[in-house]
C-alpha cells in the first residue's frame, strides 16, 4: 500500500508492504432479493453504478472483489474487481488476474517477431541494388516528416481539448456541466469473439477497428432513432483511448510484468497513453461502412506520437508539482467478469 512520512517535509507517497485482511476486500453486498429475481441485470448495473461514487479506503491495499451471487440473462454469477489505477494499468491488472486465478496455465502473450532470412536467389547489378536503397530511404524519410506533421497537429488538437478551446457540438452524447462527477452507470453486451474475427479476416483489419467500426455504428443509430433526425447528417463527436505503450502487446507473463529493469520492454504499473480518437454519427447502408472509415481513422492515429506525448507530459506534471495535483484525475475502474459454474 502507499503511505507517506508525515514526519519528513516534502516527502512523497512510497509502496510498503503491508498485512492484508481478506474479508476487506471480499465484500459481498447485501441486495434486494425482489429485485434480484425481477430485473437482475438492472440490478448489476445499479450496484456497479454506486461503486463509482463511493471512495476507496486509503488506510488499506487499494483493491477489491464484489462477489454477486445471483443469474443474469448472461450469466450464472458475476465479479466485479474495483482496483485503484495507482496499482497499474488494465494490461498488468489483467495478466496478475489471469495468474492468480490459474498460476499452472501460461498467459497469452504475442508471437515472436519472426526473423527473415535474406537468401540470394539471382545476383543483382549494383544499379538495381542502388535503385532499392533510394526507394526505401525515401520511403522512410516521407514516413517520417508524415509522422511529425501527424504529431504536431495532435498534439495541438489535444492541448486545445484540454484547455476547452475546441470543443464537440452539442449532442445527446454530451452531457451538462459537472457531468463528470455524477453516478457512471455501466453497460455491457456480450459480443461474439468469432464474429469479430471473421470481420476482421474478411476486411484485413484488427480486432480494435472491428470494435470501433461497431460503437460507431451503435452510437449513429441510437442518435438518429433519438432525435429523429436524417441520416444525411454528418457529426462528428471525439472520445479519449487509451493506448497500451508497453513495446510487446498483448498479456504477458506475471513475472515479465513485474521486472522493473529498464532493459525489461514489459513494465508492470501504468504504461499507458491518451489519444483523442474521432467518433462520426453518420448513416450507412452497409455495416461494413462503418468499420472501413473506423480503418482509415484508426491507421491515421497509428501514424503519431500523440499517446506518448500524453504519457511524457502526465510524468512530467507529477514530477514538477507532485502526485497530488494528478489525484484529482484519479481513475478508479471496474472490470466486470462474467462467471459460469456448472
Amino acid at each position: 500500500m502507499q503511505v507517506m512520512d508525515e514526519l519528513e517535509e516534502g516527502a512523497g507517497l512510497k509502496w510498503v508492504r503491508t498485512t492484508v485482511e481478506l474479508d476487506d476486500h471480499i465484500i459481498v453486498p447485501n441486495l434486494d432479493p425482489v429485485a434480484m429475481s425481477i430485473e437482475p441485470d438492472r440490478t448489476l448495473e445499479d450496484y456497479l453504478a454506486s461503486l463509482s461514487t463511493l471512495p476507496m479506503d486509503h488506510s488499506r491495499p487499494l483493491w477489491e472483489f464484489h462477489v454477486l451471487d445471483f443469474p443474469t440473462s448472461d450469466a450464472t454469477a458475476a465479479l466485479a474487481f474495483r482496483a485503484h489505477h495507482s496499482l497499474g494499468d488494465g494490461a498488468s491488472l489483467l495478466s496478475l488476474l489471469i495468474a492468480a486465478a490459474d498460476p499452472s496455465k501460461v498467459l497469452p502473450t504475442t508471437a515472436p517477431r519472426r526473423v527473415s532470412t535474406m537468401k540470394a536467389l539471382t545476383p543483382r547489378s549494383p544499379s538495381s541494388t542502388g535503385a532499392g536503397v533510394m526507394v526505401v530511404f525515401t520511403v522512410w524519410i516521407v514516413s517520417l516528416l508524415l509522422l511529425v506533421w501527424h504529431t504536431v497537429v495532435d498534439i495541438v488538437c489535444f492541448a486545445a481539448t484540454a484547455i476547452s478551446m475546441l470543443r464537440d457540438p452539442p449532442t445527446l452524447f454530451k452531457g451538462p456541466g459537472g457531468a463528470e462527477f455524477r453516478p457512471k452507470r455501466f453497460v455491457n453486451r456480450m459480443l461474439s469473439l468469432d464474429d469479430i474475427k471473421y470481420v476482421k479476416s474478411v476486411m484485413c483489419c484488427t480486432v480494435n477497428d472491428v470494435l470501433l467500426g461497431v460503437t460507431s455504428a451503435a452510437l449513429s443509430r441510437y442518435y438518429f432513432r433519438k432525435t429523429g433526425e436524417s441520416g444525411k447528417k454528418n457529426i462528428k463527436v471525439r472520445s479519449t483511448f487509451i493506448v497500451n505503450l508497453r513495446k510487446m502487446t498483448g498479456l504477458h507473463t506475471l513475472a515479465s510484468m513485474m521486472k522493473s529493469g529498464k532493459e525489461n520492454d514489459v513494465k508492470w504499473g501504468n504504461q499507458l497513453g491518451y489519444m483523442v480518437l474521432p467518433f462520426h454519427i453518420e448513416k450507412h447502408d452497409a455495416p461494413l461502412k462503418y468499420v472501413e472509415k473506423a480503418m482509415r481513422i484508426a491507421h491515421r492515429k497509428k501514424s503519431s506520437m500523440e499517446s506518448v506525448f500524453t504519457n511524457w507530459s502526465a510524468l512530467m506534471i507529477t514530477k514538477i508539482f507532485g502526485i497530488k495535483v494528478l489525484r484529482h484525475f484519479d481513475l478508479i475502474f471496474i472490470l466486470l467478469f462474467k462467471c459460469s459454474f456448472n
